[in-house]
């Protein structure tokens, strides 16, 4: 925990007379007078607060203005990263003035209230939060980008869901009428509309990508994916369930009278100023039907190549493999694997001005200026092989196909890459020695694979390290050996200093902050290539280890396990899929 010291006399912070950012500043020679002047100057025009544009202009780091405060003040400045913050306190106040007045109940002292603020400064929200709090409060000095985060982890509207799931289940009684929801369609009002929008929001405040819905024997449970685990939200009444899955059907354009086949489908919601693209997906199951939402953000910028943690040789290769003019590229890897931000990552690096670029999708994830993209819809038979087809007859120079599916579609994509088209597309196979032979099980002839097939990139993403409460960690025997395996006499030499989060409130609890990508590239070369068209594993195999040895996906978690940011167990997640 990082508090600067308070003075021993210091109680709660008493009413005080109005400051002046600005002044205070220069008062501790942090900035000149003209500095001040010229902040001034620009903040008449702008509208900014002025704190603000010292930071964006690089006359101060948001820290050096926290401590400058707490000095100037005598109060303490708080690192809310590792700040031991509960949720019972942050709730003391509830989430619309936190955020509007830039504060967080950090501790209850019992006789006073420990407040953290952005701007101390400001006497109107030191009196406002005194009169909604109700108590004596005492300030704290809190950096600025630092808090929203923190406000989004600890007003999450778990309470919120289960009040509205219960308002839900008095509303539908013991029967679910169907047509009243069917005419309830665009009242916001309805509960099941007010659960369902408070689902969205609270999923896309804590960065889901997904959220589930499943009917057990005697509840219904609400998660969200979160960094690749499920996290519940809420557990309500079984018999909403049936309500929730028709609202979403309606929403979807699915067949609400259908609970006996899975349906696929999806619709837009436009939360928080966001556009969301949601995908959904019904299966019945043995208490009712299970709902899977994904997340779509419409406003997610693609990233580049050299944004999504790509190692530096794979990416120098990758950006040769797309220079060239025809050939295939094919990104594999498990569902979630990040396989379509890679892909569109490598769209990016190409020029859309110069080159006719095609995409066949299911659904579009991403949107491209300069690209002609495709949805493919089962419904009308307009599947992936009939667009690319027709796509072949649109003097395309690049194509990417979502997904390779079925043999058609493969056969289609691999007689487009020998015939002068670059073809991007994703597969699911557990490493990229196995892609070939996958592509062949599918039906594909040999000989156009080992002459189509370029390269294969494999990937999977580890969850890293929280930051602020990573430590060293005992190892168990199995992961011992896994280090021992991976990294050789130096996985031995490393022993117990390997890091694993802990737990904190920057975390949730969980350890682990965020997602890194690890990758493996197996480019073909005519040795590989001859081990396909005689369709011959074993030497493949054994070809394909040669090139790839200390560069496999195991090698490259272990690397990463190294530095200190991710741990053991959860390089060993990728299993046995490749070897050292």
């Amino acid at each position: 925990m990082s508090v600067e010291p308070l003075p021993a006399a210091a109680e709660a912070t008493p009413r005080r007379d109005k400051l002046r950012l600005g002044d205070v500043l220069v008062q501790q020679h942090l900035i000149s007078a003209t500095q001040l002047e010229e902040a001034l100057r620009e903040q008449r025009s702008s509208g900014k607060k002025l704190g603000r544009l010292f930071i964006d202009s690089g006359l101060i780091t948001e820290e050096a203005l926290a401590h400058a405060l707490a000095r100037q003040l005598r109060v303490p400045a708080v690192n809310l990263k590792s700040f031991p913050l509960k949720s019972e306190n942050v709730r003391l106040l509830a989430e619309s003035p936190a955020r509007r007045h830039r504060a967080v109940v950090l501790e209850d002292k019992g006789e006073h209230l420990l407040v953290g603020m952005v701007d101390p400064l400001d006497l109107f929200a030191f009196d406002e939060l005194t009169r909604l709090l109700k108590r004596p409060l005492r300030i704290a000095v809190v950096p600025e980008s630092q808090l929203p985060p923190v406000l989004d982890r600890h007003y999450r509207r778990t309470e919120e869901i289960s009040g509205l799931a219960k308002a839900l289940e008095r509303d539908i009684g013991d029967a679910v009428d169907f047509g009243t929801l069917q005419a309830n369609v665009g009242q916001e009002a309805a509960p099941v509309v007010r659960l369902l929008q408070s689902v969205f929001e609270d999923a896309m405040q804590v960065g889901a990508s997904d959220v589930h819905i499943d009917p057990q024997e005697n509840h219904l449970v609400i998660r969200s994916r979160i960094d690749g685990l499920l996290q519940t939200q809420t557990q309500a009444e079984k018999r909403i369930g049936a309500a929730l899955a028709q609202r979403l059907k309606l929403m979807a354009g699915l067949d609400i009278s259908e609970k006996r086949l899975p349906q696929d489908g999806r619709f837009t919601v436009r939360l928080r100023e966001r556009t969301v693209d949601v995908r959904l997906s019904t299966l019945p199951s043995q208490y009712g039907e299970s709902l899977v939402m994904r997340l779509l953000s419409q406003g997610d910028a693609v990233r580049r190549l050299h944004q999504i943690g790509m190692p530096d040789d794979i990416l120098a290769r990758l950006r040769e493999v797309l220079g060239r003019h025809a050939g295939m590229l094919i990104v594999t890897g498990p569902t979630g694997s990040g396989k379509t931000t890679t892909l569109y990552a490598a769209l990016a690096e190409l020029d859309a001005d110069q080159q006719k670029i095609i995409t066949v999708e299911d659904p579009i994830e991403y949107r491209l200026p300069g690209l002609t993209q495709v949805q493919v819809n089962d419904r009308i038979e307009l599947d992936f092989a009939r667009v690319l087809r027709a796509a072949l007859r649109q003097d395309p120079d690049v194509i990417l196909v979502g997904e390779m599916r079925d043999a058609e579609t493969v056969e289609i994509g691999l007689r487009s890459a020998i015939t002068g088209h670059l073809v991007l597309s994703s597969l699911h196979t557990r490493d990229a020695m196995g892609t070939p032979f996958r592509l062949l099980d599918m039906g594909a002839p040999p000989f156009m694979v080992a002459t189509s097939l370029q390269a294969v990139i494999a990937q999977r993403l580890v969850r890293q390290n929280c930051e602020n409460c990573a430590a060293p960690t005992v190892l168990n025997a199995q992961e011992s050996a896994w280090l021992h395996a991976v990294g050789g006499a130096v996985g031995i030499a490393m022993g117990e200093k390997t890091l694993r989060g802990q737990g904190c409130s920057a975390c949730n609890g969980t350890g682990c902050s965020g997602r890194l990508g690890v990758y493996e590239l197996l480019e073909m070369d005519a040795a590989l290539a001859d081990a396909v068209t005689h369709a011959d594993p074993p030497s493949f195999t054994r070809l394909a280890r040669e090139r790839m040895a200390g560069r496999t996906l195991a090698a490259r978690a272990f690397e990463l396990v190294r530095q200190g940011r991710v741990s053991v167990a959860e390089a060993m997640r990728l299993g046995n899929d490749a070897e050292p």
